[in-house]
């Protein structure tokens, strides 16, 4: 691999190699190595590990309200080939793929060659500078992958994770209380105050009740730092 390749998949990665030569099995994918154990197969089966602990520290750690179904099916989606495919195109990873002649360059690029790419190269982080190395660029990579897929799991949702939280904690089931309406009958905007275990949470208001509630009980989680907002 040539220095000035080198420098630039680096600066894709934001990362810079102790060990050229792990970057460069990284990329190389098996239809091109002369010896199988040559190729990033054994990178890809330790990437793939790496990658798991870290999305699951990292969900465990985001969502302490979330059971275990919860946070498998954001995982799972989260360490997906599909993910990890569009993850190394975005990186810019698939043009240095080294393929053999016999390899499709389009389908390597959109299927689970790239895919393999990415976790081939989080093992090669991760054997040459160790987990934390490794972690901090998968969190850079898929930090807004999590946010979003924690956007998909609370629509609609708030409610039914602080009942959850609250029935466990305080073994109490939330309040829902009216505290206000406004506008005529076909255009009425309601306000809903949550209350648990006699605590009252910063009310919401709704062009719906259930809108309402939903927004109450995403205020009361925010307030017991069980979601982040925007700007925490």
């Amino acid at each position: 691999m040539q220095a000035d390749q080198l420098r630039q998949i680096e600066a894709l990665l934001g990362y810079r190699f102790n060990d050229a030569a792990l970057l460069k099995q990284a990329l190389t994918h098996s239809s091109r190595a002369d010896d199988r154990l040559k190729s990033n197969e054994r990178l890809e089966f330790m990437g793939d590990s790496v990658l798991g602990v870290v999305i699951c520290r990292a969900l465990y750690d985001r969502f302490p309200a979330y059971r275990e179904g919860d946070l498998t099916k954001i995982k799972s989606m989260m360490v997906s080939r599909k993910v990890c495919s569009r993850i190394a195109n975005d990186l810019g990873l698939t043009q240095f793929l080294r393929l053999g002649k016999g390899t499709d360059q389009a389908s390597a690029i959109n299927g689970s060659i790239a895919a393999g790419c990415l976790e081939a190269v989080i093992a090669a982080i991760y054997f040459d500078s160790g987990l934390e190395a490794a972690e901090a660029f998968i969190l850079s990579c898929f930090e807004p992958l999590i946010k979003e897929a924690d956007a998909e799991q609370h629509q609609d949702n708030f409610k039914s994770v602080l009942q959850q939280h609250c029935q466990h904690v305080f073994n109490r089931t939330p309040y829902y209380e009216l505290l206000d309406e406004k506008g005529p009958d076909h255009n009425k905007c309601f306000e809903v105050g949550v209350v648990v275990d006699h605590r009252r949470f910063p009310s919401a208001w709704g062009v719906t009740k259930k809108d309402a509630e939903q927004q109450a009980a995403r205020n009361a989680l925010i307030e017991l730092q069980l979601i982040k907002t925007e700007d925490q």
